[in-house]
């Protein structure tokens, strides 16, 4: 976490509360959408790709449990 790039945490902080804990009507791919797209107006050159790794990842494991309930 240390050497990880500040705008990049925040924007996996805002997405990862946003994916978990709200309940909006928003869809959660356009959430991770909406990430990917702010990862690339204000973080490095990689931010979207790496921004788009984790999210997918923790989308793709919240719904594994949720279907192995």
């Amino acid at each position: 976490m240390d050497r990880m790039d500040k705008v990049d945490l925040a924007i996996l902080r805002m997405s990862v509360y946003s994916l978990k804990f709200q309940d909006l009507d928003v869809p959660k791919r356009v959430i991770i959408d909406e990430a990917i797209l702010i990862a690339k107006k204000y973080g490095n050159k990689n931010s979207d790709k790496f921004v788009n790794g984790i999210l997918d990842a923790l989308l793709k494991d919240m719904e594994s449990s949720f279907e192995n309930k």
